[in-house]
């Protein structure tokens, strides 16, 4: 590994956490394990990472979701066999939860007109500052202009979900985000929606083709399939218009 790139301090951390739950446990880390062994609040921060080190060929993808991961050159050990997990309890009160692999949830209860829930458009506002580039330096420029988060997130249609798993993860929406959508019951080809199959399973995925009585929707996650249902057994409940992410 002489010609591969150096790692910085916290890519070695991130590397050397998930070597340690490996070696413990036979399998590699979810992202939520993961955070948690770093002690970190940020499962995006931790994304980022892990997509570096992919990048500098340290860790590579074999099979599906996080417990995929592998680190170039290091033997699997033998998986240790484990009591079977119990489903989490939800709190009363929390937000509802999207669930990006399984699919599988209850269905989101949202009132039939969510104008009653008293929410309205504020003036909520943060100074716009101007401009900063990801990519090559541009010159600064200097703005005097504000951006109105109420009247983006904030609204009588609008309401949140939490989202729970890595359907969505190749256009970054990622395990633990907040996802803001406007309620409606129709959308366009190509727009993240929220679903509801057979009025019991919710899901967050991208809407694909809807012809001869059925309707695709698209996960965001190269290795995972496109789903196909009858138009009737789905229910389109809402269009994603903002994402949240605490770091």
């Amino acid at each position: 590994m002489t010609d591969l790139p150096p790692l910085t301090h916290l890519e070695a951390r991130v590397l050397a956490a998930i070597e340690r739950h490996i070696r413990g446990t036979g399998e590699a880390p979810t992202i939520a394990e993961l955070t948690g062994d770093l002690r970190l609040r940020s499962k995006g921060t931790v994304h980022r990472y892990v997509q570096s080190l992919i990048a500098k060929g340290r860790l590579e993808r074999q099979g599906n979701g996080w417990r995929g991961l592998r680190i170039v050159g290091l033997a699997m050990p033998g998986r240790r066999s484990k009591v079977e997990r119990l489903p989490v309890p939800q709190r009363p009160g929390t937000l509802a939860t999207l669930s990006g692999e399984s699919n599988v949830e209850n269905p989101i209860a949202l009132p039939a007109d969510i104008a009653d829930s008293g929410m309205t458009s504020g003036d909520f506002r943060i100074p716009l500052l101007g401009r900063i580039a990801a990519g090559q330096p541009i010159e600064a420029i200097e703005e005097q202009s504000h951006l109105d988060l109420a009247g983006f997130l904030v609204g009588p249609d609008r309401y949140a979900l939490r989202v729970s798993g890595e359907s969505m993860i190749d256009i970054g929406i990622l395990d633990g985000d907040t996802v803001i959508l406007r309620k409606q019951e129709t959308a366009h080809r190509g727009d993240i929606v929220v679903a509801l199959i057979d009025g019991q399973e919710a899901t967050l995925k991208r809407l694909g083709d809807a012809r001869d009585g059925f309707i695709e929707l698209i996960p965001e996650n190269r290795n995972m399939t496109t789903m196909r249902y009858a138009a009737a057994r789905v229910r389109l409940q809402g269009v994603l218009v903002g994402q949240l992410r605490t770091y």
